[in-house]
């Protein structure tokens, strides 16, 4: 009997799991960590902010796997053993054939002074209720989104929520200001400079006024603070700086910041030991990092699960990561277009960016099903 530990029930985590479940034996092991006990797709913090929808309606319990014979561990992982191929896990020390390290990426609100008293974290699941209420309240005259950290998760989407933010309020007949800023060059730095004006267009004929090359060195209340000025706001929507998570940097998996791995294969340099998502650091051929997007997180767990599996079998492992897709950007106006491409194409990733389109919008919401069927149904 084999086993596979899966520390991490994200994209990469599900993909996997499900992946190993329908290409194992069944009397071999599959164990999915995760210190939280539902599943959410983080596109539904921007339609609960707005008031569209709801997180509830999003949220699947990973306990669900269990019915697919995938043993699902809902605690805290305090220690990770890559050359043992084990973790710490509430008290106890599992030990595996293989192990898939999918635990994302941790926010780091902490690393802005001011952050966690004045800003509303776009990223943080338990935050939303609170921007929500803010957003259905708001009485004054500018929002401010905020990126204060990068690479961070869906690089879209503070793009997207400062669109639909106009758009909510333009059709309440409510006139604000809304201003995006971004310590970056561009706004989409791997899309390229011709992908990157055309979301600049679009946001400058919204009316919200884009700034790039700004970093935040804290908040005050009522404005962010930059090392040359401040930017004044009476609501400020912020995504903060992201990490690796702790138990991963203790274990000598980092090389630098973030996971490197055989951008193909998913193999970490520990024999057994695969990473995937947004942990994970995959740079393209012109040295821009690879998005941090569910839809590569989920290619990648799918790899990696297929690897496995195939060398479990006895047999020379195929499986790549392409590094092809994209993600829906929502524009408003009921629309949304694609941004999709191949992120691995040399010498240059290969990026297009559709027209906006009630189609994507739909397909937008597709997705989510398509995934919750296939992971919880």
């Amino acid at each position: 009997m084999k086993r596979v530990l899966i520390l991490g029930g994200g994209f990469a985590g599900l993909a996997a799991a499900t992946t190993l479940r329908n290409q194992l034996p069944r009397e071999d092991e599959i164990i999915l960590v995760d210190q939280r006990a539902q599943f959410l797709i983080s596109l539904r913090h921007t339609w609960t902010m707005l008031g569209r929808s709801t997180l509830e309606e999003g949220l699947r319990p990973l306990s669900a796997l269990e019915a697919k014979g995938i043993r699902v561990i809902n605690a805290p992982i305090t220690a990770l053993d890559p050359v043992a191929r084990s973790a710490h896990v509430d008290g106890k020390t599992i030990e595996a054939d293989a192990i898939i390290v999918a635990l994302g990426a941790d926010l780091a609100p902490e690393k802005i002074p001011g952050f966690t008293d004045h800003a509303l974290n776009f990223y943080d699941r338990s935050s939303i209720p609170r921007a929500r209420d803010a957003v259905r309240d708001f009485r004054g005259n500018r929002i401010v989104v905020g990126i204060f950290g990068a690479p961070y998760k869906c690089p879209p989407a503070p793009y997207e929520a400062a669109l639909l933010l106009r758009d909510h309020f333009a059709r309440a007949g409510k006139d604000i200001e809304i201003d995006v800023f971004t310590p970056q060059p561009m706004s989409l730095p791997t899309l390229g400079q011709a992908n990157c004006g055309i979301v600049e267009s679009r946001l400058a004929a919204y009316g919200i006024n884009f700034l790039p090359n700004l970093k935040a060195s804290s908040v005050e209340k009522g404005a962010v603070v930059f090392p040359n000025g401040k930017r004044e706001f009476d609501l400020l929507i912020g995504v903060p700086p992201h990490r690796a998570p702790a138990v991963i940097a203790q274990s000598g998996l980092l090389d630098g910041d973030w996971i490197k791995i055989n951008p193909r294969t998913m193999e970490t340099k520990f024999a057994g030991v695969y990473a995937a998502g947004d942990s994970v650091e995959i740079l393209t051929a012109n040295g821009k990092p690879l998005p941090k997007a569910g839809l590569f997180a989920e290619a990648m767990g799918r790899v990696a699960a297929e690897r496995i599996a195939a060398t479990f079998a006895g047999k020379t492992p195929s499986a790549m990561f392409d590094g092809e897709g994209g993600c829906f950007f929502e524009v408003g106006n009921g629309e949304a277009l694609m941004v999709q491409g191949k992120f691995l194409a040399d010498p240059a990733p290969e990026v297009t960016i559709t027209d906006p389109s009630p189609k994507y919008l739909a397909d937008k919401h597709a997705f989510e099903t398509d995934r919750l069927n296939a992971w919880f149904a």
